[in-house]
């Protein structure tokens, strides 16, 4: 029999290299990474199913109805949430699910789910992630300050979380991150 996957939820500030790690952690063939659901529209190019699923807040407010996420939030007008149903099949197909979350979402997952882990990825200064938020080149400079704003808050609460890591040198983190599953993998 195969063992169940393991819930592993990744957050941290915007600018931390969050879905860097994230990308470079699904290379690995045990890993998924849960696709989020919205209620926004698509933006650019982006496609159902990939990026996100795209429901009306109708189909989403039944899926609430109907325990339908492992977490769930209103922001700016609209939901999004981590589907559970397809998260669950692929823990009992044995395999690890990523959740890359805010900090409130990981809330609710641990309450949900007390034995999934919780990884917070930290920049390694204040400076650095400030530096990563401008070199990006896509945001306003209010947008800049109002995520450095944002980060000072949200970083006390890596206290929270299971593990915290420093993403400084890229390829060190997702080693780390790796290392951490499979030490919690074993545990199981």
């Amino acid at each position: 029999m195969k063992n169940k996957g393991l819930l592993a939820v990744i957050s941290g500030p915007a600018g931390t290299g969050k879905g860097t790690v994230v990308k470079e952690l699904q290379k690995d063939e045990q890993i998924r990474v849960s696709v989020s659901a919205t209620t926004r529209a698509p933006r650019g190019q982006e496609q159902n199913g990939v990026e996100y699923y795209f429901l009306s807040r109708e189909q989403f407010e039944a899926m609430i109805r109907q325990q339908g996420f492992l977490e769930y939030a209103e922001y700016v007008g609209n939901y999004y949430g981590s589907p559970r149903q397809q998260a669950e099949e692929w823990m009992q197909q044995g395999k690890d699910v990523i959740l890359e979350i805010e900090v409130q979402g990981c809330q609710q997952v641990k309450k949900n789910y007390p034995e999934c882990i919780s990884i917070f990825i930290m920049p390694p200064s204040m400076e650095v992630l400030e530096q990563r938020l401008r070199d990006r080149g896509t945001e306003t400079e209010e947008a800049v300050l109002k995520r450095l704003s944002r980060a000072k808050e949200e970083m006390p609460l890596s206290r929270e979380y299971d593990y915290v890591v420093v993403n400084d040198v890229l390829e060190d983190c997702v080693a780390e991150i790796k290392a951490i599953i499979e030490k919690e993998r074993n545990k199981a």
